[in-house]
Parts: C-alpha cells; sequence; structure tokens
C-alpha cells in the first residue's frame, strides 16, 4: 500500500516519463520511441524531499509524490 508523502499536483504530458529524481525533486524525461532516443531529464517541479532507504518513490497519479515499502528480493 502506498502512502502520499506531498501534494504537488503537477499535470502530465502525453510522452513522457515522470520519476523522483536524486535531489528529491520531480523530473520528466521525453520516452525513447520506435527507435528513437529519448531526451534528458528536465526538472518539473523543486520539492527536495528527503528519501528514505527502503521506499520507492513516484508519482502517483493525481500528480503528488507517494511512496511504496519495497519487498527484498532474495
Amino acid at each position: 500500500m502506498a502512502e502520499k508523502v506531498q501534494k504537488v499536483g503537477v499535470t502530465r504530458e502525453d510522452g513522457f516519463l515522470y520519476f523522483i529524481d536524486k535531489d528529491g525533486d520531480v523530473a520528466k524525461v521525453q520516452m525513447a520511441r520506435g527507435g528513437k532516443k529519448g531526451g534528458k531529464a528536465k526538472k518539473v517541479e523543486k520539492t527536495g524531499i528527503k528519501k528514505e532507504k527502503g521506499y520507492l518513490y513516484f508519482l502517483d497519479k493525481k500528480g503528488d509524490i507517494s511512496r511504496a515499502k519495497m519487498v527484498n528480493a532474495k
């Protein structure tokens, strides 16, 4: 089960992959399609959240930052 970390409200554009970068900010990059290469990552929103070990951080359907506990596969 995921928990909401911070409300951001990012609106998504088609053809872009959104993620939480190493600085804890929301970034986007153009997806590679049909032999075309993707682009360089660009910051969308500066949030500066601190990531905790053992959690996966992502942008949920509402455009907010959420996290889920990772299951270690051994």
